[in-house]
């Protein structure tokens, strides 16, 4: 329990505090760190915070961490990176290893627990690296099941509501099939502003920043490790890499490397805007000579399965509904947001402790891996 007490938070602005007290820690390290606050959007005080410092003696390679990209995952983003900070600097070599640490890619969705930023923008859907090359009617299975996610009144009685959408859900698996209601979600869209997985009409500041910070990283460094966390997606209590198929080995291959149970890579054309398809994207382009490993690593909550993926699906649309057009009864309203927390910030000490545990398996066997801990 004080393992939890100690590293998880429970707002935002306690979260980045946490964050901006690892600069004196770091110091110790590289003492020419700097800390950095970008404010994004309209509302006042919501800040991208980063930590950054060249290696002290040659830029042989730089370990590189993200987190919140997705609004309210960035708690446990923020857990894991604390963890990171008091547990592994110490093995990293500062002469030739930089470090950048990322708090609240998308601040307004992890100061209000939503998933999406002000604009209802999925943050991991809008950088795109040729905004020209993605119509915005892309996701014919989006289009074809519009009535499924997008809001439609004012919640009036959950029970009826779950019923109702499980009805629609039932009809869009059995019109599409099972993988496509997956491959509707899973490219996100760019046609309909109070949908779920909207993409975007133009690029977000958090988008805009991040990517000239992956420019930034690749034109410094001989080598780029970057790990961003996230939460949901995969087994239940376990740690899930989610890899681009631009890394060119099978997923057994990557297995072995990281000796990680849990693989899954995904493709460009399946999933659009995604963060690290931007980043090897952006290397192969224009630093070739570069080396990049960067994923995405998931921590399970509602499982696996079709069961899981249903549960899913609700609670996205669910929220996204009660978002946008209200509940009649306030404990209609009170369920929506729990259970949008069951899926994104398990108050559970389990849950919370494997993320602890599986954030120590993956950042040891990466970094290893990669010649980052000695």
């Amino acid at each position: 329990m004080s393992e939890i007490n100690k590293y998880y938070t429970s707002s935002y602005e306690e979260s980045r505090t946490t964050f901006r007290q690892h600069l004196t820690t770091i110091q110790k390290k590289w003492p020419e760190a700097t800390l950095s606050t970008k404010s994004i959007g309209e509302e006042a005080d919501n800040t991208i915070d980063i930590i950054f410092s060249e290696a002290r003696t040659r830029n042989e390679q730089i370990v590189f961490m993200t987190s919140g990209e997705h609004g309210i995952e960035g708690y446990a983003g923020g857990s894991v990176i604390h963890l990171f900070v008091e547990e592994y600097i110490d093995k990293i070599d500062p002469d030739t290893t930089g470090i950048c640490i990322v708090h609240a890619l998308n601040p307004w969705g992890m100061r209000h627990y939503r998933r999406v930023t002000e604009n209802n923008v999925d943050l991991n859907r809008n950088y795109i690296y040729n905004s020209t090359a993605v119509p915005e009617d892309i996701n014919e299975n989006y289009a074809k099941e519009s009535d499924l996610f997008l809001p439609n009144g004012k919640l009036e009685d959950i029970n009826k509501e779950k019923t109702h959408l499980f009805a629609q859900l039932g009809k869009g698996i059995a019109d599409e099939g099972y993988q496509g209601i997956k491959k509707a979600k899973g490219m996100g869209q760019f046609e309909f502003e109070r949908g779920v997985y909207y993409g975007g009409k133009a690029e977000e500041e958090s988008a805009v920043y991040l990517k000239e910070l992956q420019r930034k990283l690749l034109s410094l460094f001989d080598r780029v490790i970057h790990m961003d966390w996230h939460t949901a997606l995969g087994p239940t209590n376990e740690v899930t890499a989610v890899i681009s198929e631009h890394d060119p080995r099978e997923e057994e291959e990557i297995k072995a490397d990281y000796q990680m149970k849990n693989i899954q890579k995904f493709s460009p054309k399946k999933v659009k805007g995604d963060s690290t398809n931007h980043f090897f994207k952006l290397k192969n382009e224009e630093y070739p000579a570069t080396h990049l490993f960067s994923a995405l690593f998931e921590f399970g909550t509602f499982g696996t399965g079709k069961r899981a993926e249903l549960r899913e699906l609700t609670t996205i649309v669910l929220e996204n509904q009660l978002y946008w057009e209200g509940a009649e009864k306030e404990k209609d309203r009170q369920w929506v947001l729990e259970e949008f927390q069951n899926m994104f910030y398990p108050e559970e000490t389990e849950w919370r402790e494997s993320v602890l545990k599986e954030a120590r398996l993956a950042i040891e066997n990466v970094l290893t891996k990669e010649g980052i801990l000695h």
